[in-house]
């Protein structure tokens, strides 16, 4: 992370910290290790994130995740950041990220490696998404300034809450039961890049279609 000039480590629940050998591999970047945040949740890590995008070795399409090269996730990483805070989520070496852990997440960087041998370890994933970000640095892409930041990820995450609380009140459910619905609800707001104003208005939809129903029900 040093070497490609990304500084800032959060860390969810590691086993063990501080870790001396941790601290004798980083071999002079120990100051970033110093810095680390450790916290007890990933919701906790990406809370004030516009754009959180987690890692995955296999491609993931069940749950209609949007899925991007390191390149391609760069640049979009980089205006989000300028603008507010964002986020690349690893997950354990041997597991990777679970679904839970997904959801938080807007997309997914995949690296494209050789189908015929996809072995990366984590520092090589996470070195080859260091330098596609630094690379996109300098200079910054032109883009449409926006007259509000990228909501937080919080916000996002109360958002698709309340839809799930909406689509329960008005019996709305998808044929094939489980969290599918209100999983491809999440895939759609984060891909929106809604900035607080237009989280606001779409909570005061949901708002005013419970009302509703409260009234409907009680025959006023």
């Amino acid at each position: 992370m040093k070497t490609m000039g990304q500084e800032e480590l959060w860390l969810v629940r590691p086993e063990s910290f501080p870790n001396a050998a941790a601290t004798a591999l980083a071999s002079g970047a120990d100051d970033l290790l110093m810095r680390a945040r450790v916290v007890a949740t990933l919701a906790e890590a990406v809370a004030d994130c516009g754009l959180v995008l987690g890692t995955s070795a296999r491609l993931r399409t069940q749950y209609y995740w949007p899925v991007e090269t390191p390149r391609a996730a760069a640049p979009r990483l980089q205006a989000a950041a300028a603008a507010g805070a964002a986020a690349v989520v690893f997950g354990p070496e041997r597991t990777g990220l679970s679904n839970a852990e997904l959801d938080l997440c807007h997309g997914l960087v995949h690296i494209p490696a050789n189908p015929a041998y996809e072995s990366l370890n984590l520092a090589q994933a996470v070195q080859i998404i260091a330098y596609e970000l630094r690379v996109a640095a300098p200079p910054p892409a032109p883009r449409v300034r926006r007259s509000a930041p990228l909501a937080p990820a919080i916000e996002l995450e109360r958002l698709r809450a309340h839809a799930a609380e909406v689509l329960k009140d008005i019996d709305f459910t998808d044929r094939r039961g489980g969290p599918h619905l209100v999983r491809r609800l999440a895939r759609i707001f984060g891909r929106a890049g809604l900035d607080q104003h237009e989280v606001n208005i779409l909570r005061g939809i949901l708002t005013a279609v419970q009302a509703r129903r409260r009234r409907a029900g009680s025959g006023t």
